[in-house]
């Protein structure tokens, strides 16, 4: 408990300074198909070998280099730990390609485990967003788990099909209790680039995908969230692109800001789409690996998530085995988008004292 505890206050004094103490570098990890580049974050005053973490990124176009996420390794690199952050390329395109992410993680633990600045079977797991499901199931391997003491996920997706349907519609239930959130944008555009193809929902599926992707990738590249109108030309342009036929469907996905949606639950639209992300990978259905997880399990989610909605990891926690060894913490200091980034609950005194709670729990694994 003492040592999480200061090892939060590291990570909490690290996140709060434009140069945190640490010295970043970037090597070359291999694996069966090539090689990778990855980011290693050490402190820049370690005495002997550290505990170590190996971070996967969401499905950003900055990758590893996303803002929010440097200054969180860093800061988990301030707090007394060895950081390995890995490159999905694929992810950078907009790409859900669990199958990559699975070998690019893999062979980032065992890279991180060889290494002489960190202890042997002192190494935890962690990823984000779509990331967070690659990493829990690293600790279903039996080659990594000797190395791991721990994985977490932080705002990742439970159940995929209902992570669709809350894009399109932002309601999302757990247990009695109904909730409504806009959702964010961004998501319909890379999960309609991603699933359309193989959805047959549409003569123009391909095309539709395309332009949907295009659109996520132009968002990314800007840093303006998806949500804004400077987003309503670029959308403009890409729907004047396609066939006739294949512009309402771009409409459903990506309506000028402020224009409702018009996908209803058991919309066709909606249900073929999970239906395709059924199809395409096991991988993205995380549910039939829970019971074979050898380690602590650490789930975190904003409340107020707009991608992916805080039930889907109370969902996932409740699938477990009895007796697993799993925890939750729900949090108001972030989420994959916010309308507010000053929001006062995130600065408010009691959530940064939660949120070092939470972070004492899973620093403290190692």
């Amino acid at each position: 408990m003492v040592k999480g505890l200061t090892r939060a206050l590291r990570f909490g004094a690290a996140w709060k300074t434009a140069t945190p103490p640490v010295v970043e570098s970037e090597i070359q990890v291999d694996h069966s198909e090539g090689t990778f580049p990855a980011t290693l974050l050490l402190p820049q005053r370690s005495k002997g070998p550290l505990p170590g973490w190996v971070a996967l990124h969401g499905i950003t176009r900055p990758g590893r280099n996303h803002p929010t996420l440097v200054r969180f390794v860093r800061a988990l690199a301030a707090s007394g730990a060895a950081v390995l952050v890995p490159e999905i390329p694929k992810w950078r395109a907009m790409l859900l390609a669990p199958a990559e992410a699975k070998v690019t993680l893999r062979a980032a633990i065992l890279a991180l485990a060889q290494r002489k600045e960190t202890l042997p079977g002192r190494l935890g797991a962690m990823g984000f967003s779509f990331g967070a499901p690659q990493a829990l199931l690293a600790g279903t391997d039996p080659t990594l788990v000797p190395h791991l003491r721990a994985v977490a996920s932080f705002g990742g997706y439970f159940d995929l099909e209902r992570t669709i349907r809350f894009l399109f519609s932002g309601e999302h239930e757990w247990k009695e209790d109904r909730y409504r959130i806009e959702p964010d944008p961004y998501g319909r555009w890379v999960v309609g680039g991603n699933f359309l193809p193989t959805s047959n929902l549409h003569p123009d599926v391909e095309v539709v995908a395309r332009a949907l992707l295009d659109l996520a990738r132009e968002a990314g590249d800007l840093q303006v969230p998806s949500w804004e109108p400077i987003h309503d030309q670029r959308k403009s342009t890409l729907e004047a692109s396609l066939p006739g036929t294949g512009k309402e469907l771009f409409r459903a996905f990506a309506p000028a800001a402020g224009v409702p949606l018009t996908s209803s639950l058991d919309d066709p639209l909606v249900l073929g789409l999970a239906d395709a992300a059924r199809r395409t990978s096991p991988l993205f259905h995380i549910g039939p690996h829970l019971k074979d997880i050898r380690v602590p399990v650490r789930l975190i989610h904003g409340r107020h998530d707009r991608l992916i909605p805080f039930t889907e990891t109370l969902r996932m926690k409740g699938e477990f085995p009895p007796g697993s060894d799993v925890r939750v913490f729900l949090t108001g200091m972030f989420s994959h988008s916010q309308r507010n980034p000053n929001d006062p609950e995130a600065k408010s005194l009691k959530e940064q004292l939660r949120f070092l709670r939470l972070m004492s729990v899973v620093l403290g694994e190692l």
